[in-house]
């Protein structure tokens, strides 16, 4: 185990599981995570293998014995029939019979209906009235020749979530862990190893889970397919229902006016619609209005009476053009139906997540470390709705007063969540609350930036909040930084044939310059169309960011160089290796044939394949021996030397924050991905480089 994972352990001791453990108990059992985690739980909650070992085998005799296969039920049902009772696992939802004054529940897998269920119970668990709950029940067969009766007798049921938990020692194990720790056990609880997510995708997948502690908070997230949109909605709650949007009706999301039935707004704390994208879906505008009414005012309307609820509404889709594609033609909501795709509708969303940002889900990614039960962290984040840490940021911070109240309460309840989230204690550092009020204020700017080009009638904002120092700092978004021609278009002002927009393809590094030896002054673009001017200048560069390539960034300064030397003690893995020969790529583009150039490279030897290690150093000499690069290597030993630079002979040295390992991690064996054969297809981790002028050697 790592240390993370043997601290989290002490911590939470029996409320921890290790996530591959899912997978190994599952088999073809089609049943939500937390379901299996509650069994897990009950078993497996120890890092003690022997115990581990005996629990997975516990589990999965007790799948084997009750969980009922829908191609199985009629074993089912004849096993119950002969032993006169048998516990199954199966998902139950319960009507009421207005004809015969009785609650009845249907059992989902194993087909069977009508079983009579007692009012106290339904009183008790009212989710089994609206969409099903997942139970443990003994079900028990008494045939009676009364035709009107049913022979199934429901004996007992208990539905899957944890009976209880302890709010004040969650908080205060919490205190026994740094914030950077606390994030990776939150992304190893939703199953993902967050040794392959930067920080900036590690709070998207966090601001994921804002809507089941935050009480009526509207979140969007549009973006390719297989980036695990849905997942958390479906598989992490018994809190939550993930719906199809193109089955809800008004009826069953609200109420039905008929039978004065509650929709799934009022069981629910989060009602999630999946495959939300698709502008030839037919809505119902009806919908459309009363779901406008629900997010503005947390209330709606059944006849003459208008009731109140809590449920968050989560919209997931997926994006047919790339995020340029969608800037220069029409804006991010592209993909939207035509009735959603309404301004007075989509100001009332309170974050939009850049879903193009989440690298696609490959079977690397998830995790085999130990994380929260997901039903006990989720029975957490319900007790965190009752809380509020919307101001949190106001002792230090200041919005800008030229943001609305609409863009102020988006803003406010997304630094609650992640606050709720990261630091249910309340305290954070000053750099920790400026760093979610940021995530939170780029939520936001998403949106109403688009709502600029939807409707002309929107005045523009200014996203800007004050440090302690009275300073305005300025938020922006990370497409608005790589497209910058074509993101503040109004293409509500112009036709689709105008092309005064850079194309798709013209990429731009957008960075904050810092002059050496200066204060911090405003982002500029730098097109990649041209080169960049040879300059002392400070670049800064976000993580996801794409665009980026080793020709643009280095290529202009190594131009007339002889001698170049690198210095990087990190080049150990193949993926580091492999970018010191994509900067002898590069080195290559920029020399004539008929000079040669010396390049020397200062590293560390790696302690465990040195020889591997060397190895790969030896084939990078001998192809660049037929080039004209000379190219030599040499490990220090003295164990001191830490930078990381590009230095030449004419006179520049690369000041490198991370060394040449500025790419996030990407699969390297798929010939077939772009992101593998150019850069500039790959999203970057936050780094920066700083160019200063030397003499000449």
């Amino acid at each position: 185990m790592s240390q993370l994972d043997d601290k989290i352990n002490q911590h939470f001791a029996g409320l921890v599981v290790r996530k591959d453990l899912v997978k190994t108990v599952k088999g073809n059992a089609i049943v939500p995570t937390y379901v299996l985690e509650y069994l897990l739980g009950q078993y497996c909650a120890t890092n003690d293998q022997a115990t581990i070992e005996t629990g997975i085998d516990t589990v999965r005799e007790i799948l084997r014995k009750h969980y009922v296969h829908r191609n199985e039920a009629g074993l089912v049902r004849s096993t119950i029939k002969e032993k006169g009772r048998h516990k199954v696992i199966d998902r139950i939802s319960v009507a009421l019979n207005d004809k015969s004054d009785a609650y009845e529940a249907e059992f989902a897998n194993l087909g069977v209906k009508k079983v009579v269920i007692d009012s106290a119970t339904v009183k008790a668990h009212p989710k089994l009235l609206v969409g099903g709950v997942w139970c443990i029940a003994d079900l028990e067969y008494l045939f009676t020749e009364d035709k009107n009766a049913t022979p199934w007798i429901l004996a007992s049921i208990k539905p899957i979530q944890i009976s209880q938990f302890d709010f004040e020692g969650y908080v205060e194990a919490r205190k026994q862990f740094t914030t950077e720790e606390w994030i990776d056990l939150l992304i190893q609880s939703v199953g993902f190893n967050p040794q392959m997510f930067g920080k900036r995708n590690k709070l998207s997948q966090l601001v994921r889970l804002i809507p089941f502690c935050e009480r009526n908070y509207n979140l969007i997230e549009l973006g390719p397919k297989g980036t695990g949109k849905s997942h958390i909605f479906s598989e992490f709650s018994p809190h939550g229902i993930l719906i199809s949007g193109g089955e809800v009706t008004v009826p069953k999301l609200f109420v039905n006016n008929s039978s004065g039935k509650l929709g799934l707004v009022g069981y629910w704390d989060v009602v999630a619609f999946d495959e939300f994208a698709g502008k030839q879906k037919k809505v119902d505008k009806a919908l459309v209005d009363i779901l406008k009414n629900y997010m503005a005012n947390k209330t709606f309307s059944r006849g003459v009476e208008t009731l109140g609820a809590e449920a968050s509404m989560v919209f997931v889709g997926n994006t047919d053009h790339t995020v340029p594609y969608m800037l220069k033609h029409s804006d991010l909501f592209d993909p939207l139906p035509e009735k959603f795709h309404d301004s007075a509708f989509l100001d009332r969303v309170h974050n939009y997540i850049p879903g193009w940002e989440v690298d696609v889900i490959r079977g690397e990614m998830f995790s085999d470390g130990y994380g929260f039960v997901v039903d006990y962290l989720a029975e957490i984040l319900r007790s965190l709705r009752s809380h509020d840490f919307s101001d949190r940021y106001k002792a230090k911070f200041r919005l800008s007063d030229d943001i609305s109240t609409r863009d102020r309460d988006g803003i406010n309840k997304t630094f609650s969540g992640l606050m709720k989230i990261l630091y249910p204690q309340g305290e954070a550092t000053d750099a920790e609350i400026e760093e979610i009020l940021r995530v939170a204020i780029e939520g936001r700017k998403r949106i109403k930036d688009q709502l600029l080009r939807i409707d002309t009638t929107y005045p523009p904002v200014r996203f800007v909040y004050m440090a302690p120092d009275g300073k305005e700092v300025p938020v922006t978004t990370l497409e608005e930084e790589e497209y910058p021609n074509s993101y503040h278009r109004r293409v509500a002002q112009e036709s689709d044939s105008d092309d005064t927009a850079a194309p798709p393809s013209e990429m731009s590094y957008v960075v904050g310059t810092v002059p050496v030896n200066s204060a911090p002054t405003a982002a500029v673009t730098v097109s990649l169309a041209a080169p960049l001017a040879l300059k002392e200048t400070h670049l800064v560069f976000q993580e996801n960011q794409r665009g980026v390539n080793f020709d643009k960034l280095f290529g202009p300064y190594l131009i007339g160089a002889s001698r170049i030397t690198l210095n990087d003690p990190y080049l150990r893995m193949f993926h580091q290796q492999r970018n010191v020969m994509d900067l002898l790529e590069t080195i290559s583009k920029q020399n004539s044939p008929e000079n040669e150039v010396a390049v020397n490279v200062i590293t560390v030897e790696d302690e465990f394949n040195g020889d591997r290690q060397t190895e790969n150093f030896q084939k990078m000499a001998e192809a660049c021996r037929a080039i004209g690069i000379q190219f030599t290597w040499e490990y220090d030993t003295t164990g001191t030397k830490h930078d990381r630079d590009i230095t030449t002979d004419h006179g520049w040295k690369i000041v490198l924050s991370r060394g040449l390992d500025v790419f996030q991690r990407f699969e390297l064996n798929d010939v077939f991905s772009f992101a593998n054969r150019m850069q500039q297809h790959r999203q970057c981790k936050e780094f920066n480089v700083t160019y200063v002028k030397v003499k000449p050697t």
